[in-house]
C-alpha cells in the first residue's frame, strides 16, 4: 500500500486549497456488510434481477411486489454502521476545509453511512433509504422537491402483513408512497434532492476527482469523467481489484478504501 498511499496523499495535499470531488460507490460500504451490485464479492446482486425490479415501470405494474422486493433487499442497509472509510472521508472533509478548499462528497449509495460518520458536504445522487415520497408528481410530498422520513410512512404495518391493503400511502393525497431513490429507468433531473447540477458544477471547478469503490457503470460516473477529461483534471480511483475495465485517464490505486483512506488522512494530518 506504500506507493498507493504516497500517490493519494500527494494528490490530496496538492489540491488542499482547491476543490476536490470524491465519488463513492457500493464498494465503500462493503466493509459495513452491504453487498455491492456489480462487484466481485459473494453478495453482489447485479447478475440477478435488480435492473428489472428496481424500476418505476415495475412499481407501476406491481407496487405490492415492488415494495416486497425493496424491503427485503434493503432492510439490512438500515442496520449497517460506518466503517473506517466513511469516517476517513468525513475527516478528510474537515482537513480540506482547514486548508481553505472545498470537498464535495458525491455518493451513489442510498445508505446513510456517510452522514452517520459525520460528512456534511454530501450529495446522494441516487436518493436515500431513510426517506420515501409520494408517487404523484406535484404532490407536496412528491417530485420535484418533496419527501418524508421513512419512519413516518407506516411501513411497519406493511412489513408485518405485506398485502395490497397495507401498501404505504401518502398522508397528503392518499396516493401510493414509493422509495425515495433513483430507479434504473429514471433521470437525475427527476428530483431536486439528487442535486445533479451542483455535482456537475463542482466537477467543473475541481482540481481532483477521487472515485472510491465504484465500477464506473452508472450514469453519474460517466458525466463526471467527461467533465474531468474536458478540463484535464487528475482522476484517481481506489479499488481493491486491479480490473482492466477502468476508463482511460483514471489512475488506479489498488487498495481497500477502509485501509488506504484512514492512512492517507493520518499522513495529511501530520504534515
Amino acid at each position: 500500500m506504500g506507493a498507493e498511499l504516497d500517490r493519494l496523499t500527494l494528490a490530496l495535499d496538492s489540491a488542499a486549497a482547491q476543490g476536490v470531488v470524491v465519488i463513492t460507490g457500493a464498494g465503500v460500504s462493503l466493509a459495513s456488510g452491504i453487498p455491492t451490485f456489480r462487484g466481485t464479492d459473494p453478495g453482489a446482486v447485479w447478475a440477478r434481477d435488480v435492473t428489472e425490479l428496481g424500476t418505476l415501470a415495475y412499481f407501476r405494474r406491481d407496487p405490492l411486489g415492488s415494495w416486497r422486493w425493496y424491503l427485503e433487499r434493503f432492510s439490512q442497509v438500515l442496520r449497517a454502521r460506518p466503517n473506517p472509510a466513511h469516517h476517513a472521508l468525513a475527516a478528510l472533509e474537515r482537513w480540506h476545509a482547514g486548508g481553505g478548499g472545498e470537498l464535495l462528497l458525491v455518493s451513489q449509495n442510498i445508505d446513510t453511512l456517510h452522514e452517520a460518520a459525520g460528512s456534511q458536504r454530501l450529495v446522494k445522487v441516487h436518493g436515500s433509504v431513510d426517506r420515501v415520497r409520494c408517487c404523484r408528481d406535484g404532490c407536496t410530498l412528491g417530485a420535484p422537491a418533496g419527501s418524508l422520513a421513512r419512519d413516518q410512512a407506516g411501513l411497519e404495518r406493511f412489513a408485518a402483513a405485506p398485502l395490497a391493503e397495507n401498501l404505504p400511502r401518502c398522508p397528503r393525497c392518499d396516493s401510493l408512497l414509493r422509495p425515495h431513490v433513483l430507479w434504473f429507468d429514471e433521470y437525475y433531473q427527476g428530483h431536486d434532492d439528487y442535486q445533479i447540477e451542483r455535482v456537475l458544477a463542482a466537477a467543473d471547478a475541481a482540481a481532483l476527482l477521487l472515485f472510491v469503490g465504484t465500477s464506473f457503470s452508472v450514469g453519474v460516473t460517466d458525466l463526471l469523467l467527461r467533465a474531468a477529461w474536458r478540463r484535464r483534471t487528475p482522476v484517481l480511483a481506489i479499488d481493491p481489484v486491479a480490473a482492466s475495465s477502468h476508463p482511460p485517464g483514471v489512475e488506479l490505486l489498488c487498495a481497500a478504501a477502509e485501509g488506504l483512506l484512514p492512512a492517507a488522512v493520518q499522513c495529511l494530518a501530520g504534515r
